[in-house]
C-alpha cells in the first residue's frame, strides 16, 4: 500500500541554488562502475532508483525484491571496493533494495548471474542446489551471494563465521538445515565446540577449567592423525578454488573518486569525496539529507513517502572512515561501516587490554546482533546516531561510556557529549549545518571500572531491540560507587539514563545487598511505564530493565571476587548456542527404491534457482506498452466511504488511469470468494478492514503508480470495529457456518468420570511470509476478449474463472499460467485471485498489459493469515488417567469475509483429539466475523490449531492429575484399527511405534532426568522437554476437489513433456511428478520436462493444497503413462529391451500412433457427511512424532532449542530428499508459529502493525534447533495405503510437530514457577514469545515489574 501523502521539503531557495551550483559546478555527472566484470558508465541515471531497481530494469532478475526494507536478504549482491579503513579490498554483501545508485560509483557489483550459471556453476551455487538447500528458490540468490561474500573475504572461514554469514537472510521453505550443511563444506576445521572462544562463545568447558592451557572438549574428535584439516569437497562436486574468482577490476584499483552531481528537477544527488566538499554543500544547503548507508532513509522514502529533494552520499569520503588509538580513547570516523567497527573493537580490546577495553567489548557485542551483515556492511555509527532511534543498540553504549561526538561545519568544530545529544523523539543536538565527523569512545580504568551491554529482542539475530542497556560503574578501592551510567533504550522516546538509580548508587557500597535492592526500587520509579505505553509490553520492558541490572550487579560482584558467596552464579552470562548440526537417515529408501522412484534427487530447478536463472512472475520481461498498478487500500478497519477523489492522482505525469468497481461489466462481477462469494474486488460504499482494495492507479512505472495511489484522497466516516475472537463472541458476531461432531454419550461420561477439568486454549495467527509477494501480469489479446494471466497462484483454475467473470467472457477465453511460485503455504490459494481479478479489469479497460507485484506491506495487508483460534474445552478423566469425554466449543477468527474459514474450522474439529481416544466426544465450531484481514488457508489448514487444543488440554489435565504428560499420552493413545470421533478406522497406524522409537533414539528419559537435575541447581535458567505425536488427515474435505488431470506428450526424439494441474511452489511437486513419469515410461529423469502449469493444457484443476497434490497429480500422470505404455508395447517388443524411447517413439510415430495421453485420477472411498457423522473423511493419515529440549533464561525470556528429534511416517517416499526438506521446513515454520510469530494490530488506527520483517519475525538461521535430527519410519508394511508408490502426503503434517518446542518451553516454565513456590496449572497462550515466557514466570523481579491497567486503559497493541 502506498503510504499517505506527505509534502516534500520546501523547494531550494534561488540564492541557495546559485550558491550550491557554484560550489558544485566542477562536479562530474557520470557514474562509473563495473558490473560482473564489465565496465558501465551512466550519465543519465535516474536519481530516484535503487541498485535493485537498476539491476532488474536491465534484465538481471536473479536479484529479488522480497521486502524493500533490508530485512529478508533476497536482494543481496556483493559490492567489491577498496576499503579506506582497512586499506584492503573488501567484498561487501549488501541489500540492493536499499542502496542508492550513486553509492556504486567506483565499485564492482557482483550479482548471482555473475558468478556462475547452470552449465558452469560456482561451487557455492552447486552445493546449495545439490544439498537440497533451495526449495521455492526465491531467497536462494541472496543466500548464495551472502556465502559468496564470506568466501571472497575469508578463504578458510570457521564454522561460526559460516553460520553467522546468513544473519541477514531469511528462508521460509527449507528450515535452514540443508543450507548450513552445504555451506559448512567450505569451513575450515572439523566440528568444534560452539561454546569455544574461537566460535564466539564465552569459553568451552576446557577453556574455563584449564586456565591458560585453553583447548576445547571437542578438539581432535575427528582428527586422530593430527594432519592439517583440509576443506571438504563432497564427492562429485566442484572443488572451490579461491584463485578462480572474479578479479577486482584493475581499472578500479586506479580509480580516482571524483565529486559527482546529477539528477533532475525533482531530485539531486551529490557525492563529495572530501570532507571540505561535504561541509561546503552542507553550508549552502543545511537541510540536505546526508546519506551514509541509506539503511534508514530508503525505508522512509519507500514506506513513509518522505521526499528529499537534495541528498548527499558521504560513503566515499575517506576522512570519515579512519580511526586512531589515543592514550585514553579510540576515535573513529563517523562514517566507518558497522562491520569495520565490529572488527575494530576486537583490535581495540587487544590494544587497550580486556579491562580498559570493556567498552569496546560492549560495542562489539551490540553490533554483532545489530541487524544483518548486509546492513552492517552499509550502515554507519553517524547515521545511527543522527536518526536518533530510541531502540538503537549502539546509542546506550556510547552514552554510558561518556563518548563525545565531534561535529563539524564549514566554520566550526563542536564537541557534543553523548549524554546531551538526544533532545527528544528523533531530535538531536546536532547543528543543522554540521555533520558528525568522528566519535571518541573513552577507555575504562584499569581497575575498579566495569561495563556490560545487554539486549533483548523477539529474535536473536537481525532484530530491533525491545529493550537494550549499557551499564557502567566505577568503584573505589573499597568498592564504593564513585560514578555510574545506567543507560537504556526502549524505555522512553529517547535513549535515556536511569537518573534516580544513578543518583542512588553514588557513594553506596556496591557489595552491600541493600545497594542492589535500592537500585531495583529506583529503577521501578525511573521507568514507571503505564499499561498503554506506546510500543506495548509495559510489564515486560520494566522486567528487562530490572533483570539487566540484576545480571550486571552479579557479574560485577563476580569480577570483584569470583569466590563471593553472595554472587548469584546462575544470573551470570546469557544463553549460548552450539554450532548447529543435524542427522538424517539417507538409507531409508533402500528397501523399496526403483530405478528412479524412492531415490534421493535434488529439486529439478534447484540449480537454476541458485544461479538466478529460474523465472518468477515478476521476472517475465516487460511487455510493450505495459502499465504498472498500485492498489489504493482502505486505511480504516470499518468505515463508510464518503468520497474518493482521484483528480490529483490523474494529474500526475505518467499516471494513466484509475480503475474501481465502476469499471466492471456488472455489479455482480465485483463479487468473489470461495465458496461463499461474500467479498468484493473493489470496495463499494463501505470498507470492512484496513487494507481492503478501493481502486487501482495505473501508471507507466511502479514508482509513478505508487505516487498516484498516494495522491488519491479517500474520505471516511468511522464505524465500530471488532478485532478479537473475544470481542466477536461478546457481540455475537459470527458467520452462519456451524459444524459439530457428536459421538457417544457425553453427558453420561461426564457424570461417571472421577474428574472433570475445564480450560481455554488460545492460539494466535501467523503470516505466510512467502518470500515472493503476490504478483500478476494481465495481457489482453486483440481478439474475442481473450486474456492471458501470469499469476503467482496456487489455484490457476479459480483464477481463470474469476478473471473470466470480471472480463465478462467465457472461461475458454482466459488462460491462467504459472511457472513457479516463490512460496505459497496456502496464502496464494484464494487470496491471489483478488490481485489477478483487479489486474485483469485494468488490462481490459486500458487494452494494455498490466503488471503488479505487491510490496511486502501491501501483501500482508491484503492476503490474510492463519486463523487465530480459541477453544473452551472440558475433559472427563478417571484417576488412572483414562480419558472419558471431550466437550469443546471452538472459534476461529475469520476476519471480514469468510474465504475458506469454514473448511478451516471443520478440519480443526476433525483433529481436536490428536492421537488420543475418548469414549465420547461433542465438539462444535463457529467462525467469528471481525474487521481484521480475511484469514485464509495456511499450511495445516486448521489442523495445527485443533491439534494444539488437544495437546493443551493433555498438558493441563496431566498437571491436574499430578502425572507426567508423557504417561497420559501413552495411556490414551489410539491403537491400530480403532475409530476416531468421526468414525474412521486407523489403518497402518504407527504412531505408538514412532513414539517409542523417538523416546529411545533421542534418549528422552535420560535427558529428562538431566534437565530435572539442571533445574534443581539453576535458579534463572531452566530446561524443559516435550514429546508430541501427530496424525494429519490427507484429502480435501470438499469431495469434488479430490481429482486431478494430466497431459503427457512423447515427442519422436524420445523426450517427454508433462503437464498437470499442480503448481510448483518449492515443495518439489514437479520433481516428484517427473520422477513418476520417468519411472512409468522407463526413461532417464532428464528426458522428462515440465514447463509450466496452465489452464489450456490441464483444465479444471484443484488448487495445489491439502498435501494431496503428489497423490492426485501423480496418479493422473501414471494413468496417462499407462495409456502410452499400452500403445508403445508392440514397438518395445519388436525393437528389444535395449531400444531407447527415441527409437520406440520414432517407430510409433511413423505408424501414426497417438503419442499424447490425457490422464485422470479421483480419490476413492471418501465422502464424509457432517451431522450424521457417516462416511470416510480422509483417504489416510500421515503420522509423526517429535521431541524437543529447550533452555530458557527466565531473567529475560530468551530461549534456545537445544535439540529436536523428528520422525515421520511418509510411507514409501517417492523422493526422501524432497520429503526431508518438507519436514525440516514445516517443523521450523511450526516452531515460528508457536514461539515467535505474533501479529499485532495498532489499537488507535485499527491497522496491522506487523506488516514486514522489521516488526514480524519468522525464525532465522540461528533459531533452529542446535541439534536437529530427522528420520523417516522404515521397516514396516503399509498394507492399506493405496497411493502412488504407497507414499504419504508430507507438506502440512510435520508443521504441528514444531509445537514440541512450545510444550518444552511450558515444561521449563513449570520448573521456573516451582522455583518460587508457584505450582498452579500454567495456561500458556501461543505463541510463547519472549514476552510471554518472562511474564509467565513467578520470581520477585517480574512481580515487582508488573503493570496493571488503570480504569478504562487499554493496551497499545491488540494481539489477535
Amino acid at each position: 500500500m502506498a503510504p499517505s501523502r506527505t509534502d516534500p521539503e520546501p523547494a531550494v531557495a534561488t540564492e541557495t541554488q546559485r550558491s550550491l551550483a557554484s560550489v558544485t559546478e566542477n562536479y562530474h555527472d557520470t557514474i562509473v562502475f563495473y558490473l560482473n566484470g564489465t565496465k558501465v558508465s551512466l550519465d543519465t541515471a535516474d536519481p530516484e532508483i535503487t541498485l535493485l531497481e537498476y539491476l532488474r530494469g536491465i534484465g538481471l532478475t536473479g536479484t529479488k525484491l522480497g521486502c524493500a526494507e533490508g530485512g529478508c536478504g533476497a536482494c543481496t549482491v556483493v559490492v567489491s571496493q577498496y576499503n579506506p579503513t582497512t586499506k584492503k579490498i573488501y567484498h561487501a554483501s549488501i541489500n540492493a533494495c536499499l542502496a542508492p545508485l550513486v553509492s556504486v560509483d567506483g565499485k564492482h557489483i557482483i550479482t548471482v548471474e555473475g558468478i556462475g550459471n547452470v552449465k558452469d556453476p560456482h561451487p557455492a551455487q552447486e552445493r546449495i542446489a545439490k544439498g537440497n538447500g533451495s526449495q521455492c528458490g526465491f531467497c536462494t540468490p541472496g543466500i548464495v551471494m551472502s556465502l559468496y561474500a564470506l568466501l571472497r573475504n575469508n578463504e578458510d572461514p570457521s564454522e561460526l563465521e559460516v553460520e553467522e554469514a546468513f544473519d541477514g537472510n531469511l528462508c521460509r521453505c527449507t528450515g535452514y538445515r540443508p543450507i548450513l550443511d552445504a555451506a559448512q563444506t567450505f569451513s575450515s576445521g572439523a566440528k568444534g565446540c560452539g561454546m569455544a572462544k574461537a566460535n564466539g562463545g564465552s569459553g568451552c568447558c576446557k577453556e574455563k577449567t584449564n586456565g591458560s592451557n585453553g583447548g576445547c572438549c571437542k578438539d581432535g574428535e575427528s582428527n586422530d592423525d593430527h594432519q592439517p584439516i583440509k576443506r571438504f569437497t563432497p564427492p562429485g562436486f566442484i572443488e572451490y578454488n579461491p584463485d578462480t574468482q572474479l578479479i577486482f577490476p584493475t581499472a578500479l584499483r586506479k580509480h580516482e573518486y571524483r565529486p559527482l552531481a546529477f539528477g533532475n528537477k525533482k531530485k539531486r544527488w551529490y557525492r563529495p569525496v572530501t570532507l571540505q566538499q561535504l561541509l561546503e554543500i552542507k553550508s549552502c544547503y543545511p537541510s540536505a539529507k546526508i546519506i551514509g548507508g541509506s539503511t534508514e532513509t530508503q525505508i522512509e522514502v519507500k514506506f513513509k513517502a518522505m521526499s528529499y529533494s537534495v541528498s548527499v552520499f558521504v560513503g566515499d569520503i575517506a576522512e570519515l572512515r579512519g580511526y586512531t588509538f589515543a592514550e585514553d580513547h579510540m576515535e573513529v570516523g563517523g562514517n566507518i561501516t558497522l562491520t569495520d567497527l565490529e572488527d575494530l573493537t576486537q583490535e581495540a580490546i587487544e590494544h587497550y587490554g580486556p579491562e580498559r577495553g570493556q567498552v569496546f567489548a560492549a560495542v562489539h557485542k551490540q553490533i554483532r546482533y545489530f541487524a544483518g551483515r548486509q546492513i552492517r556492511n552499509a550502515g554507519t555509527p553517524a547515521g545511527n546516531l543522527a536518526t536518533a532511534s530510541p531502540i538503537s543498540d549502539l546509542n546506550p553504549v556510547l552514552v554510558a561510556a561518556n563518548a563525545v561526538l565531534v561535529a563539524k561545519s564549514l566554520d566550526t568544530t563542536t564537541e557534543i557529549s553523548m549524554s546531551d545529544f538526544f533532545k527528544g523523539y528523533r531530535v538531536t543536538a546536532l547543528p543543522s549545518d554540521a555533520i558528525i565527523s568522528s566519535i571518541r569512545i573513552p577507555c575504562l580504568q584499569v581497575k575498579g571500572e566495569y561495563m556490560r551491554a545487554y539486549k533483548q529482542a523477539k529474535r536473536k539475530d537481525d532484530d530491533i531491540a525491545i529493550v537494550n542497556a549499557a551499564l557502567r560503574v566505577r568503584l573505589s578501592s573499597d568498592n564504593v560507587v564513585e560514578d555510574s551510567s545506567l543507560v537504556f533504550g526502549g524505555m522512553a522516546p529517547i535513549t535515556t539514563a536511569a537518573k534516580g538509580a544513578m543518583e542512588f548508587l553514588k557513594g553506596k557500597l556496591f557489595t552491600n545487598p541493600k545497594t542492589l535492592e535500592g537500585v531495583m526500587g529506583m529503577l521501578e520509579r525511573d521507568f514507571d511505564l503505564r499499561f498503554g505505553v506506546p510500543g506495548g509490553m509495559a510489564s515486560y520492558r520494566r522486567s528487562l530493565a530490572l533483570g539487566f541490572f540484576y545480571r550486571f550487579y552479579h557479574e560485577v560482584r563476580s569480577a570483584l571476587n569470583p569466590e563471593d558467596a553472595e554472587v548469584d552464579e546462575d544470573a551470570l552470562g546469557e544463553i549460548e548456542r552450539e554450532i548447529s548440526k543435524g542427522y538424517k537417515d539417507h538409507t531409508v529408501g533402500a528397501a523399496y527404491e526403483k530405478n528412479i522412484i524412492g531415490k534421493e534427487h535434488p529439486h529439478v530447478a534447484a540449480l537454476k534457482q541458485c544461479t538466478g536463472e529460474a523465472q518468477y512472475t515478476d521476472d517475465i520481461p516487460v511487455q510493450k506498452n505495459e502499465l504498472y498498478g498500485c492498489l489504493v487500500l482502505s486505511t480504516k478497519a470499518h468505515a463508510k466511504i464518503l468520497s474518493v477523489e482521484t483528480e490529483a492522482a490523474l494529474d500526475l505525469p505518467g499516471v494513466v488511469d484509475y480503475v474501481d468497481h465502476q469499471d466492471l461489466p456488472s455489479p455482480e462481477a465485483n463479487w468473489w470468494g470461495a465458496p461463499n462469494n461474500d467479498e468484493t474486488f473493489f470496495a463499494l460504499d463501505e470498507v470492512f478492514t484496513a487494507g481492503q482494495p478501493i481502486g487501482v492507479v495505473l501508471a507507466t512505472s511502479a514508482k509513478l503508480a505508487e505516487a498516484g495511489a498516494r495522491a488519491v484522497r479517500v474520505v471516511y466516516e468511522d464505524l465500530p470495529a471488532i478485532f478479537t475472537i473475544e470481542e466477536a463472541i461478546a457481540a455475537e458476531s459470527y458467520f452462519e457456518h456451524y459444524r459439530y461432531i457428536h459421538n457417544g454419550d457425553v453427558e453420561k461420561a461426564f457424570a461417571e468420570a472421577d474428574h472433570v477439568f475445564e480450560g481455554v486454549a488460545r492460539i494466535g495467527g501467523q503470516e505466510h511470509f512467502y518470500l515472493e509477494t503476490n504478483a500478476c501480469i494481465a495481457i489482453p489479446k486483440p481478439e474475442d476478449g481473450e486474456m492471458e494471466i501470469w499469476s503467482s497462484t496456487q489455484n490457476p483454475s479459480e483464477t481463470q474463472a474469476y478473471v473470466a467473470q470480471v472480463c465478462g467472457v467465457a472461461a475458454n477465453k482466459v488462460v491462467s499460467k504459472v511457472k513457479r511460485l516463490g512460496g505459497g503455504f496456502g496464502g496464494k490459494e484464494t487470496r491471489s485471485i483478488q490481485l489477478a481479478g483487479i489486474c485483469a479489469v485494468a488490462a481490459k479497460k486500458t487494452k494494455r498489459p498490466v503488471r503488479c507485484m505487491l510490496n511486502r506491506d501491501e501483501d500482508i495487508l491484503t492476503s490474510g493469515q492463519r486463523h487465530p483460534f480459541l477453544a473452551r474445552w472440558k475433559v472427563a478423566v478417571n484417576k488412572d488417567g483414562k480419558l472419558q469425554a471431550l466437550d469443546a466449543d471452538v472459534f476461529n477468527n475469520g476476519g471480514w469475509s469468510q474465504d475458506l474459514s469454514a473448511a478451516v474450522v471443520d478440519r480443526a474439529l476433525s483433529h481436536i483429539e490428536n492421537c488420543y481416544r475418548f469414549k465420547a466426544w461433542h465438539v462444535r465450531g463457529r467462525i467469528c466475523k471481525t474487521n481484521t484481514v480475511s484469514n485464509t488457508a495456511f499450511r495445516g489448514f486448521g489442523g495445527p490449531q485443533g491439534l494444539y487444543i488437544a495437546e493443551t488440554y493433555m498438558a493441563e489435565v496431566a498437571d491436574r492429575l499430578g502425572m507426567p504428560v508423557e504417561e497420559l499420552q501413552q495411556i490414551n493413545m489410539y491403537k491400530a484399527n480403532e475409530e476416531t470421533h468421526f468414525r474412521q478406522e486407523l489403518k497402518d497406524w504407527y504412531v505408538p511405534l514412532m513414539y517409542k522409537q523417538v523416546l529411545e533414539e533421542s534418549e528422552y528419559d535420560r535427558r529428562k532426568k538431566e534437565a530435572e537435575e539442571f533445574n534443581k541447581k539453576s535458579k534463572w535458567k531452566k530446561r524443559g522437554l516435550a514429546i508430541i505425536p501427530t496424525k494429519f488427515g490427507i484429502s480435501f474435505t470438499a469431495l469434488f476437489l479430490n481429482q486431478a488431470g494430466a497431459l503427457v506428450h512423447i515427442y519422436h526424439d524420445g523426450s517427454v513433456l508433462v503437464a498437470h494441474g499442480g503448481t510448483e511452489m518449492g515443495q518439489g511437486l514437479h520433481t516428484k511428478m517427473t520422477m513418476i513419469a520417468a519411472e512409468a515410461l522407463g526413461v532417464p529423469l532428464d528426458n522428462v520436462f515440465i514447463s509450466e502449469t496452465a489452464t489450456n493444457t490441464v483444465p479444471n484443476g484443484s488448487s495445489t493444497a491439502a498435501s494431496a497434490s503428489s497423490d492426485l497429480n501423480g496418479y493422473a500422470i501414471w494413468n496417462a503413462c499407462e495409456q502410452l505404455n499400452e500403445r508403445l508395447a508392440p514397438y518395445k517388443e519388436k525393437l528389444g529391451k535395449d531400444a531407447t524411447m527415441k527409437d520406440v517413439a520414432h517407430a510409433a510415430y511413423f505408424d501414426r500412433v497417438n503419442l499424447s495421453a490425457n490422464g485422470f485420477y479421483k480419490t476413492p472411498d471418501i465422502g464424509y457427511v457432517w451431522g450424521p457423522n457417516t462416511g470416510q473423511m480422509f483417504f489416510y493419515f500421515t503420522q509423526g512424532v517429535a521431541a524437543a529440549e529447550v533452555e530458557i533464561d527466565t531473567l529475560t525470556g530468551d530461549w534456545t532449542c537445544r535439540r529436536a528429534d523428528v520422525k515421520m511416517d511418509v510411507g514409501r517416499s517417492i523422493n526422501p530428499a524432497i520429503d526431508y526438506g518438507q519436514i525440516e521446513g514445516a517443523f521450523v515454520q511450526g516452531l515460528g508459529l508457536f514461539t515467535m510469530e505474533e501479529s499485532l494490530w495498532h489499537r488507535g488506527s485499527g491497522q496491522l502493525f506487523t506488516r514486514g520483517p522489521g516488526a514480524y519475525k519468522i525464525p532465522g538461521f540461528r533459531d533452529i534447533p542446535q541439534e536437529f535430527n530427522v528420520s523417516l519410519l522404515k521397516d514396516v508394511n503399509w498394507e492399506n495405503l493405496r497411493t502412488i508408490q504407497r507414499s504419504r502426503g508430507v507438506g502440512e503434517p510435520p508443521l504441528f510437530l514444531g509445537s514440541c518446542v512450545f510444550f518444552a518451553i511450558r515444561d521449563a516454565l513449570k520448573a521456573a514457577r516451582k522455583e518460587w513456590g508457584v505450582e498452579d496449572v500454567l495456561s500458556l497462550r501461543s505463541p510463547a514469545t519472549v514476552e510471554r515466557i518472562r511474564i509467565s514466570c513467578a520470581d520477585p523481579i517480574i512481580q515487582r515489574a508488573h503493570v496493571e491497567p488503570q480504569e478504562g486503559e487499554k493496551s497499545f497493541f491488540i494481539s489477535i
